[in-house]
């Protein structure tokens, strides 16, 4: 080769030296120090474009109003919940029962009826007693007045009575019907109302025989609207005297939906005018001229506990008087009976007495030769009878007599 080579490498050394370092550039350093300023320069860009975002409204508002004043950059301030208004008044509740704004208020049924509309409506009653026959009928009933040839529902002659009732402002109606049955009555004291058609409903019973009593006298409606029946713990029937039931009044109200006694006696006890006599008996039969005699001696004994002014024995039919206390007996007493009777004085409470009858009696065979009963009663000193409080030990057989 020539001398020119060695030169001409040298050269090409050089510049492809030169070439590689300004291809390659100032290395990983220099690319982050780069990096750091270009991020710089576009956070302050993207400052700088915020700003002009913010002022320019305010820029433009200015020169719309010929403004010269410069702007004011703006200010970030929190939101602020909007006002609440104030709440509308409420207005104050309605009065029960009064009248409202729109309206006015229903008046209730007129409940007052009379005893010829009962008599003129149908109506359904509340169950009879279980003694009452299928004839004491309860739906659809047209009540009757009174009837002797059929057991039905009966208006009772008692007056009706109107009270407010249930406290609802108006009058309801309380009556007493009756359904016969044998000699004696059920009873049922009825509360009645009208619908708002104006028909008569039933509000409800009162109380009814059966219910702890036997007999309804009668009723009276207070102003407070309380209902105060009579009753009895006995209905007089047949023979029975007037004068034997005894007697209370007891009160009812309606209180949730039934009527239920709030005063009064509650049950019936013992009566008090009652005693309880006990007889015993002794015979002799003798014979004696045209038959033979026969003298029983019964022995009262008064267990109490009051006293028994009088006492009457009853069945005194053996055979004809012939002694002993048949001159003492009430005459008028035995000829009112119509019985073989002797109505003597009688025993006090405590105590006890003999009474000796003696009759002229037949000789009898066969069939004719049967016991009779004898039986002991008390009345008082106005010549009432009454009721023995154990009535199992007031009787005795006369013997048969042969």
């Amino acid at each position: 080769m020539s001398d020119l080579e060695p030169r001409l490498r040298e050269r090409f050394t050089a510049y492809r030296t030169d070439v590689t370092t300004r291809a390659v550039g100032p290395g990983p350093d220099q690319a982050r120090r780069t990096l750091r300023r270009r991020r710089q320069t576009r956070a302050v860009a993207v400052a700088a474009a915020a700003v002009v975002l913010v002022l320019a409204p305010v820029v433009a508002n200015a020169a719309l109003k010929n403004d010269r004043t410069p702007p004011v950059p703006a200010v970030s301030v929190e939101p602020t919940a909007p006002a609440t208004p104030d709440p509308t008044p409420t207005p104050p509740p309605t009065p029960s029962g009064s009248a409202s704004p729109t309206g006015s208020a229903t008046e209730p049924p007129d409940g007052n009826i009379s005893r010829a509309q009962l008599l003129a409506a149908r109506v359904d009653l509340p169950t009879w007693p279980q003694t009452a026959p299928s004839t004491c009928t309860t739906s659809n009933v047209r009540l009757m007045t009174e009837s002797i040839d059929h057991y039905i529902p009966l208006l009772s002659d008692l007056p009706v009575g109107h009270a407010d009732l249930d406290g609802d402002g108006a009058q309801e109606t309380v009556a007493v019907v009756t359904c016969r049955y044998g000699e004696s009555s059920a009873k049922q004291v009825v509360a009645f109302d009208r619908d708002d058609d104006g028909r008569i409903v039933t509000l409800g019973r009162v109380v009814r025989t059966s219910d702890g009593v036997e007999d309804i006298l009668g009723m009276t409606l207070t102003a407070a609207g309380s209902i105060d029946v009579r009753v009895a713990d006995l209905q007089p029937c047949c023979d029975t005297p007037a004068y034997w039931p005894q007697e209370q009044t007891r009160t009812y109200r309606w209180k949730g939906g039934r009527f239920t006694q709030t005063d009064g006696p509650t049950k019936f006890g013992k009566d008090p005018r009652l005693t309880d006599l006990r007889l015993s008996m002794t015979h002799t039969l003798v014979a004696a001229t045209g038959g033979r005699k026969l003298t029983t001696v019964f022995t009262v004994t008064n267990a109490g506990p009051v006293d028994a002014p009088q006492v009457q024995f009853n069945g005194l039919d053996a055979g004809a008087p012939a002694g002993g206390d048949w001159s003492k007996c009430d005459q008028k007493a035995a000829a009112a009976d119509n019985d073989w009777s002797c109505r003597l004085p009688g025993v006090p409470a405590g105590e006890s007495r003999r009474y000796t009858f003696v009759q002229l009696v037949p000789d009898r065979s066969g069939a004719d030769a049967r016991a009779r009963g004898c039986t002991v009663v008390h009345y008082d000193a106005q010549d009432r009878r009454w009721r023995d409080l154990s009535a199992k030990n007031n009787s005795v057989d006369l013997p048969g007599v042969l």
